[in-house]
């Protein structure tokens, strides 16, 4: 708290103007004025608190308030000299919080995108309330719009995250519209709990939660693994609201080797392309097979198809291709190429088998 004695510094000539103003009736100088605000521009800059300096500059009114002087000219001009005070204390707050601001985004992009000496990171990181020699998750929420964290709904998720968690090393962000937390890897709690509320704030929202990660550079990786789980989720139609990374391992594993995955897809499903319709139907019925736990019944019912009809065009299925979508033999490779066909957005994009990578 700033007391008398810390702002003296900035009450120099306050008293001196009082007196002479109140001597002789006239209004501040365009140079006190400017002498008022560079005053306020330093105590802003070192960091003093304003309803202490306010406090003193009243106190110092008082005690040289100059004897039998017009209250009202007196009055006046302790005015202006608080308001051209607050103009350079406000201006220089503004510039303070601008820096700082830069600096927690460059801190930011650093650690999601790993750059920069981690020993550094790790120094930096302890003045936005990180503690990097403990592993973290990221968890990633990305919504029907792009946000930034002047926005309404970053702001309700934030106060209710800090609200809960007070007292927890915890980050919280927005990103290329999307928003972010950052939570030590032992707190899952810190993370679900973000989920839920983004969710609740913006209603159409999918969060992905990546791996814990020790070190600086693995907070970048629990980044990527969560952006990474997210575009799974688009490709595959995957619409839970909460998607961990550690579930949708198979997904990458399988787009990693693209050719292998399209000589798998070509060569597995390419002949559901001779049936009449093409290939789409009878995909989507393979899909929801599968999703359904290769029960017909609730497979017909996400397909809103009778369980015959549903029976009928696994039969093509099996006619076409040799494999029996109800044969354990065949069922894996059947799914493992159904998975790849949405991977790679079959038969929407046409594919080859001597298509190289993307």
């Amino acid at each position: 708290m700033t007391d008398r004695s810390t702002s003296e510094p900035f009450l120099d000539g306050f008293q001196r103007m009082l007196a002479d103003a109140a001597g002789t009736g006239r209004r501040l100088t365009r140079e006190e004025i400017q002498s008022r605000r560079a005053h306020g521009a330093r105590a802003a800059e070192d960091g003093h608190d304003w309803r202490s300096l306010v406090r003193a500059h009243l106190a110092a009114g008082r005690e040289g308030w100059p004897r039998g002087a017009d209250p009202s000219g007196v009055l006046t001009v302790v005015e202006q000299a608080l308001d051209a005070f607050a103009d350079g204390y406000e201006s220089a707050q503004r510039l303070v919080i601008r820096k700082e601001e830069a600096a927690r985004r460059e801190f930011i992009d650093d650690l999601l995108h790993g750059r920069g000496d981690p020993g550094q990171l790790a120094a930096r990181s302890e003045r936005f309330g990180l503690r990097l020699s403990r592993a973290h998750a990221v968890a990633v929420a990305e919504g029907p719009v792009g946000y930034d964290e002047t926005d309404p709904v970053p702001r309700r998720v934030a106060d209710e995250l800090f609200g809960r968690f007070e007292n927890r090393r915890i980050l919280f962000t927005t990103k290329h519209g999307r928003m972010v937390c950052i939570a030590p890897g032992d707190q899952d709690e810190v993370l679900t709990h973000f989920a839920k509320q983004a969710y609740a704030a913006a209603g159409q929202l999918q969060v992905a939660v990546g791996r814990p990660r020790p070190g600086p550079v693995g907070i970048g990786h629990s980044y990527e693994e969560a952006l990474n789980a997210l575009e799974v989720a688009q490709r595959m139609g995957l619409d839970e609201p909460l998607l961990r990374a550690a579930d949708l391992l198979v997904f990458p594993v399988l787009a990693r080797d693209r050719l292998a995955l399209v000589d798998l897809v070509h060569s597995v499903l390419g002949p559901l392309e001779r049936a009449r319709g093409g290939a789409q139907p009878l995909l989507a019925t393979l899909t929801a097979y599968f999703d359904s736990g290769c029960v017909a019944a609730a497979a017909a019912r996400r397909l809103s198809l009778s369980v015959r009809a549903l029976t009928y065009r696994l039969e093509r299925v099996h006619h076409l291709t040799g494999a029996d979508p109800a044969d354990p033999g065949h069922r894996y490779t059947l799914q493992t190429a159904v998975i790849g066909a949405r991977l790679l957005n079959w038969p929407a994009r046409p594919l080859h088998p001597t298509d190289g990578p993307a």
